[in-house]
């Protein structure tokens, strides 16, 4: 998506219905799924050798696919799996693939990489070619034995074991009835509606009601606020101490966010009793203007996304107002049960010894 706001909210208002403007562009969409078609025929797709797990969707921008690839990180190690990641990187400024660490920059390796090193402490890795960006991965760090791919379900290049497609607040299109709820450029869709039918699970990351016409096992996931963090000192606080301390001392709250759906981070915060003004930043904000200046909040509520940027910029770092905001994702038990097992059926079928999940990559 683009990182211009207005652009990005002219394409969802076009996208939102079905508009005399998705009309004029739906030839292009059965170009572009022709296109897309034929090189998804052409390509040989790559194999690692240890199985692979793509968190992906079909809905173009965000859904929330980062926080529920740092979840199943988690889920997957309590499991006894050595989990790593791989990813494109977007907003990064260069496409060779490189080794993250939780001390990397966001402008080298992207912010939701980043994020993911930092949340989940897995080994990450980031490059156009998916493949590549894993056998560096391996190389690196050869006690990895799965590898999850955050994005990347129509990136055919690279073979998979495990597919699961995340379906955010946006659902899945403009109104028009499937099949033929249009591609990009008419539609918000990447690939059509019965790719889903051919992943292993649907994952539901929304609050709203998603009408999905499919075959394929689907999932809620619950997600909460985790500890309040101050950007400036690292100090924690409970994000309804924050609420009651604004309430005594009668101060004003902003609530930030440069990610895909900040409507769902307002009202999370509201939920907590926080009257809040509100700051759209468009999704992969960049901070090379700082938002905040100029503003009169005493307290600043912010994305663990856009703190990983936040940080490296002294301005905005050292100001005591802002306060990330972590998110925690549960995962239902049987998703995880899904992903485990096929995982497992696949490191046996490698040659790999899945039941005790710490074979090492010779």
């Amino acid at each position: 998506m683009s990182s211009h706001p207005r652009i990005e909210a002219w394409l969802h208002r076009v996208w939102s219905h079905r508009g005399p403007t998705a009309c004029l562009l739906y030839p292009l969409s059965l170009i572009y799924g022709a296109i897309s078609a034929s090189k998804r025929k052409s390509t040989k797709p790559q194999h690692l050798p240890v199985p692979v797990v793509v968190v992906g969707n079909i809905y173009v921008g965000g859904t929330g696919k980062t926080p529920v690839t740092i979840a199943l990180v988690r889920e997957l190690r309590a499991r006894g799996w050595t989990p790593g990641v791989i990813s494109r990187g977007f907003g990064r400024q260069a496409d060779e693939v490189k080794i993250v660490s939780p001390e990397s920059d966001a402008r080298e390796v992207g912010d939701e990489p980043l994020l993911i090193a930092r949340d989940s402490m897995a080994p990450v890795a980031v490059g156009r070619a998916r493949y590549q960006a894993g056998l560096a991965l391996l190389h690196a760090h050869p006690g990895v034995n799965i590898i999850l791919s955050d994005d990347g379900l129509q990136h055919t290049a690279l073979a998979r074991d495990v597919e699961l497609a995340v379906i955010g607040a946006g659902g899945l299109g403009n109104g028009w009835a499937a099949p033929a709820m249009p591609l990009l450029p008419a539609g918000p869709l990447r690939e059509p509606v019965s790719r889903l039918d051919k992943v292993d699970a649907l994952i539901l990351n929304t609050t709203t009601d998603v009408e999905v016409e499919s075959r394929t096992p689907r999932f809620a996931v619950s997600s909460c606020f985790g500890a309040c963090r101050r950007l400036s000192n690292g100090d924690i606080r409970d994000i309804d101490e924050i609420s009651h301390d604004l309430k005594a001392s009668q101060g004003k709250a902003l609530a930030a966010a440069g990610i895909a759906s900040p409507g769902r981070f307002f009202a999370m915060v509201r939920a907590h009793d926080i009257d809040c003004a509100e700051l759209e930043l468009g999704d992969h904000y960049d901070f090379a203007k700082n938002p905040f200046a100029g503003r009169k909040e005493s307290i600043i509520l912010i994305t663990a996304k856009d703190a990983v940027k936040c940080a490296r910029i002294p301005e905005i770092k050292n100001d005591d107002r802002i306060w990330v905001i972590g998110l925690e994702v549960v995962l239902d038990a049987y998703l995880v049960d899904i992903v485990d097992q096929k995982a497992a059926a696949a490191a046996q079928r490698m040659g790999r010894h899945p039941e005790t999940r710490n074979d090492k990559i010779e």
